[in-house]
């Protein structure tokens, strides 16, 4: 298995084949085709994170110690996006998972081309996917 910062350096290579932003958008909305649909009873009020301008539902559940991530959006870029972290975080520990900086979002240049309001809904998918990961450490103690 790899490491968080190995799947991050990963993530940082293959965008970096891209010069435009348009390719760059269209691998986050291929990454989000590609993902699972999320099972309709994960699409709950309780799953929906806040903070996000377009409806995006993240279900986490403990198994093996390690944090499972899914997750659908109904916005293309933003189903791309989650995609990306899930990548990266999903299948690792909660001490994993909060002892990594998520670097690769800024590498990327992510931060910068996203709206005001997508940005502060990637935050706040990160910082519901640490919640999830403290709760499940909580939980382990």
């Amino acid at each position: 298995m790899k490491t968080i910062n190995e799947l991050q350096d990963e993530v940082i290579e293959e965008f970096s084949d891209f010069d435009d932003w348009m390719d760059k958008y269209q691998l986050l909305i291929d990454l989000g085709n590609e993902q699972e649909p999320l099972a309709p009873e994960y699409k709950n009020d309780q799953n929906l994170i806040e903070g996000c301008q377009s409806r995006v539902w993240l279900q986490a559940d403990l198994v093996d110690g390690k944090v499972e991530f899914q997750a659908e959006s109904d916005a293309l870029i933003v189903k791309g996006i989650i995609a990306l972290l899930i990548k990266v975080v999903s299948g690792h520990t909660p001490d994993e998972i909060l002892d990594n900086e998520l670097y690769f979002i800024e590498a990327i240049g992510l931060k910068d081309h996203l709206s005001p309001t997508r940005s502060n809904g990637l935050l706040a998918m990160v910082k519901q996917m640490r919640m999830y990961a403290l709760a499940f450490k909580a939980k382990m103690a």
